[in-house]
């Protein structure tokens, strides 16, 4: 790999980066970004560099920063450089650096390799319909103005933005992800670096600071590959003024795709991390799915640790074509994850979401802590995400003057018959000598399917409904013995409603 990936670079030199805009709710495909540079970047003991693409100012929030940093914290992708670690390559925050950007700008315009343009897009467009070209962007109009028509637009009031000089030859690039790829200079026109404000555009800052900062490798999504050729000659430009070594190497990874075969938009289900932190979904059960779109550890194997995944990666086995987003996958490979878990830490990992449903309290007692722990193996099968432990085992933890039962599953299940069943469940527990599973579904059975001739589904749905409250729940049997004698005693005795 290290051949044709590192070039002769020693692998502690690799230096990737993750750049998001603090805009809100990560995207799960800028995610899946992330994920694929870190693990490049752990894979040789090189440098990840957090950086973030501000300068949008009306768009960005301190709140969007914050959201960025908690959700790579909760993912569990730390990062060597950037906010709150520092570095020497500071700041890392793109508003922060505007007077870097001017430099840089000046330094581009004195050395030709940039060049103010006073064009109007109405002029630019009026000029293309009139040549008859169908494709669009800059005619190289002010390339080369001289002297007195510079002071002819100046004269008029306009403000020149400043464009970026294209090379007059194709540009060629070996990507690590789909090999070699040319684009024709046609196909590339000049294109604007900074406004007639002053602000610099994404165009700039990004190959600027790549420089700057000396990242080897760009790992990133091929929506963004139609500007590369433009990064690529900026790049050989800065060089020119002293800023960098040229262009890194590129691997431009895999669409992301939704439903009707178009790319997973922010709008659709399943495309933010925020919900996925929500539902109750583990880092590692996300980033293995996430992993998944466009490259695998083994053709015969979807689950795997982080470590596992670092150990293995390749750039040059990610796969070029789209991968389509499946949440039900990613719900499945959760789902394995979370029963990997043992039963302190899922425990542990419930307490958060058991807190937010109002199922325990802010201070939980060692009592809450050792019945949750008793609980967790009973559930841990039947569940997909942690979320989810709030339906399931609510039932324990409730006072009985909020207990409450579903009222559909009510209908369903505890009518006049269901009252009956609930009756005989009392009448054969009432008396039982020893409180523990096996006694109680030895009592059950006695009263229900041999006493009441009943059929298991029937004869436990009932009493299902009257302990927990729902019709679908962990074991009944192992639930009422962490209910306790007297509490599943008096839940039978309500739902059944027979006399104290």
């Amino acid at each position: 790999m290290t051949d044709t990936v590192l070039r002769g670079l020693e692998p502690s030199a690799v230096r990737v980066r993750f750049p998001p805009s603090p805009t809100g709710n990560l995207h799960v495909g800028n995610v899946r970004s992330a994920l694929f540079n870190w693990a490049f970047a752990r894979h040789h003991g090189g440098t990840l560099v957090l950086r973030i693409e501000d300068t949008d100012l009306a768009r960005n929030t301190p709140e969007g920063l914050a959201s960025v940093l908690d959700s790579l914290r909760w993912l569990g992708i730390d990062w060597d450089e950037g906010p709150e670690v520092g570095g020497p390559h500071a700041p890392y925050l793109q508003s922060e650096r505007f007077d870097i950007y001017a430099d840089v700008a000046t330094r581009l315009r004195g050395a030709g390799a940039a060049y103010d343009c006073y064009c109007t897009s109405e002029e630019v467009e009026g000029r293309r319909e009139a040549s008859g070209r169908r494709t669009s962007g800059y005619d190289g109009h002010c390339r080369d103005l001289t002297d007195e028509q510079v002071s002819a637009y100046v004269a008029e009031g306009r403000t020149p933005v400043l464009r970026m000089r294209m090379p007059d030859r194709p540009i060629v690039f070996d990507d690590l992800v789909r090999g070699e790829i040319t684009f024709l200079p046609e196909n590339v026109p000049d294109y604007v670096l900074v406004r007639g404000n002053g602000q610099p555009l994404y165009t700039l800052v990004n190959p600027v600071d790549d420089a700057l900062m000396q990242i080897t490798h760009v790992l990133r999504g091929e929506d963004l590959l139609p500007s590369t050729p433009r990064q690529v000659a900026l790049y050989d430009a800065l060089a020119g003024v002293g800023i960098g070594s040229g262009a890194p190497r590129f691997g431009h990874l895999p669409i992301v795709m939704g439903e009707g075969n178009k790319r997973l938009s922010k709008r659709d289900r399943g495309s933010g991390l925020a919900e996925y932190v929500e539902r109750g979904f583990l880092p590692e059960g996300v980033l293995n799915y996430l992993a998944l779109l466009g490259w695998g550890i083994a053709q015969d194997r979807d689950v795997f640790s982080m470590a596992e995944m670092v150990e293995a990666f390749d750039i040059r086995r990610v796969n070029p074509n789209p991968a389509r987003f499946d949440l039900k996958k990613c719900e499945a490979i959760n789902a394995t994850h979370l029963r990997a878990l043992d039963t302190e830490e899922l425990a542990r990992r419930m307490v958060p979401y058991l807190q937010a449903g109002g199922v325990l309290p802010e201070e939980v007692t060692e009592a809450q802590r050792d019945l949750l722990r008793a609980a967790a193996p009973l559930v841990q099968e039947r569940m997909t995400v942690l979320g989810e432990a709030v339906d399931m085992l609510g039932f324990l933890f409730v006072d009985e003057g909020s207990f409450t039962r579903d009222p559909d599953d009510v209908v369903k299940v505890l009518d006049a018959n269901g009252q009956a069943v609930v009756k005989a469940a009392y009448d054969g527990l009432a008396d039982l000598a020893t409180w523990d599973t096996t006694s109680i579904e030895q009592a059950l059975r006695g009263a229900l399917v041999e006493g009441l001739g009943l059929k298991p589904r029937n004869a436990f749905g009932p009493v299902r409904v009257a302990i927990t409250g729902r019709r679908i729940s962990p074991p009944l049997f192992e639930s009422l013995e962490l209910l306790g004698r007297d509490r599943s005693l008096e839940r039978l005795r309500s739902a059944g409603q027979l006399e104290g």
